[in-house]
């Protein structure tokens, strides 16, 4: 019984997938891929900005540190000059440096901790910046492919209907039809002749008579009709 279930589960499977592939399309799956990776784009770019900022404030702080502890050194420096000077008790002025000395130490050890942090920041600060710039650089030429893919599918679905019309149209058909007006034009033709040898062939022997009188006839040259108006008139 299990065996059953499982080749119906295998079979709906299969149509399932197959109803996917029909359904899928590439262009709106890349263009959803490059959505996506602009969206990982935005995150990564957050997280070097704060990232960043948090290295750029580690490595302030280790500065003031350090800078602290120079202070303390100076301090120290005086306090004996003071005592030196028996501007100041001496016990005192030891007691007083070495207490500015203490401070010294703590502040250079808390500089030196800070800027291992920072170091760390601005490692992982790096890193990031190059996971923006790999994505920076899919999303281009994933942008660019499927401007080539958009290009290319306008070319492939013209050139699909074309080739479809082309395949729609009867050569054996359009050839035919061409013969049949061929001939229809050959029959008009001959029935043209035929009723022109027709129409001659009603002629009559008198319209055939007249008309050869009619050729025979001469008109008066204009000299001769001058002579005839002159003898009308009597003038010699």
């Amino acid at each position: 019984m299990a065996s059953i279930f499982s080749r119906i589960f295998k079979i709906g499977e299969s149509e399932a997938h197959a109803v996917i592939d029909k359904l899928e399309d590439p262009i709106k799956m890349t263009e959803q891929g490059i959505r996506d990776l602009k969206e990982d784009l935005q995150k990564a770019m957050v997280s070097l900005a704060e990232v960043k900022g948090i290295a750029i404030r580690t490595r302030k702080a280790s500065d003031d540190k350090r800078t602290q502890a120079a202070d303390y050194e100076r301090k120290a420096m005086q306090l004996l000059q003071q005592a030196q000077s028996g501007g100041l008790d001496k016990a005192q002025s030891d007691r007083l440096a070495m207490e500015a000395l203490n401070k010294k130490e703590e502040a250079a050890k808390e500089s030196n901790r800070l800027s291992q942090e920072a170091e760390r920041h601005e490692t992982m600060a790096n890193q990031l910046q190059t996971n923006v710039n790999k994505i920076k650089s899919s999303i281009t030429g994933y942008e660019n492919d499927l401007t080539t893919l958009k290009a290319r599918a306008t070319t492939a679905q013209s050139t699909k209907k074309i080739n479809e019309q082309i395949a729609q149209i009867d050569p054996s058909g359009t050839i035919a039809m061409l013969e049949k007006m061929k001939a229809k034009v050959e029959r008009d033709e001959s029935l043209a002749q035929a009723y022109g040898e027709i129409i001659n062939a009603d002629k009559s022997v008198d319209d055939e008579i007249n008309s050869a009188i009619a050729k025979g006839q001469t008109t008066p040259s204009s000299s001769d009709q001058l002579a005839e108006l002159k003898k009308k008139m009597g003038i010699v």
